[in-house]
């Protein structure tokens, strides 16, 4: 019986292991690949590109390389816990070329279609259009995963703010910020508080004028670093904990758990305290 076949579609991190996976399974695995290089969101270019994630140069990794790593490709000892870009980067070329991945991906060949066969019922195969160079090419796959992230498009609300087209200044989604000099000695305001929309308020703090963060219903903040130096995953994270918390009612390990995060700082003294728990 002939090896099955599977196309893979993205090279970033769900991409590269799912080609490793499908290897050690005994598939055989082509990768489809828009741009030129692997990384996906974590590849940093100073221009946002069409269809691909885009950050900006300063992001740290907010979860622990001891918790992101590839259970069978543990991230070098002498890497920071929480790695900057370039470092995730790093370890992913490390990882692409320990398993030999690279041979198995076509760069700058975009997926058209994808769609079921006539006889899908019975041979549950896909028919898969890819381009590259202006041509098209179709072929025939047993599987189809699909590694394409969700951050490719940015959510820029602006009929939500009214006078928007008399406002004298600029505005961007987070997704076109790149670094902080452009906002030197300038008011800015952050509307949100996700994960980007902290960490570029912070970043700009040490250049622009003044910063504010526009919240509508606040949010808890959870600290890259806990007790004692450790990162926050390594300690909260973990199935004992949780399972400590779920055998308490709801309240009391909520209790518990703002309880810890107001040590850090008062989440209602700086109006970040959302309504739920």
């Amino acid at each position: 019986m002939a090896a099955r076949t599977v196309a893979v579609i993205g090279a970033g991190a769900s991409g590269l292991c799912a080609l490793k996976c499908c290897l050690d399974e005994g598939l055989v695995p082509t990768c489809f690949e828009r741009s030129g290089d692997i990384g996906g969101l974590w590849r940093f270019e100073e221009h946002p590109e069409e269809g691909r994630a885009s950050i900006y140069r300063s992001v740290i990794i907010n979860a622990s390389k001891e918790m992101m790593c590839f259970s069978d490709f543990p991230i070098p000892e002498d890497f920071p816990n929480f790695m900057h870009n370039s470092k995730i980067m790093e370890y992913f070329r490390m990882y692409a070329q320990h398993f030999d991945l690279l041979r198995h991906i076509r760069f700058r060949t975009s997926v058209c279609r994808v769609s079921k066969r006539p006889d899908f019922a019975t041979t549950g195969q896909w028919g898969v259009v890819t381009e590259s160079e202006g041509k098209q090419e179709a072929a025939i796959y047993d599987a189809v995963l699909v590694c394409t992230g969700h951050h490719t498009e940015a959510h820029l609300p602006l009929s939500t703010f009214p006078g928007l087209e008399k406002f004298e200044g600029w505005y961007l989604h987070s997704r076109d910020y790149k670094s902080s000099q452009p906002f030197l000695e300038k008011q800015v305001v952050i509307v949100g508080t996700g994960n980007s929309g902290i960490d570029i308020a912070v970043e700009l703090s040490h250049t622009a004028k003044q910063v504010f963060i526009s919240t509508r219903r606040g949010t808890w903040v959870w600290h890259r670093v806990a007790d004692s130096g450790y990162p926050y995953d390594i300690l909260y994270i973990t199935r004992f904990l949780w399972f400590l918390l779920n055998l308490l009612p709801q309240n009391v390990s909520n209790y518990i758990t703002e309880r810890k995060m107001n040590t850090r700082f008062n989440h209602a003294l700086y109006r970040l305290q959302p309504k739920h728990r």
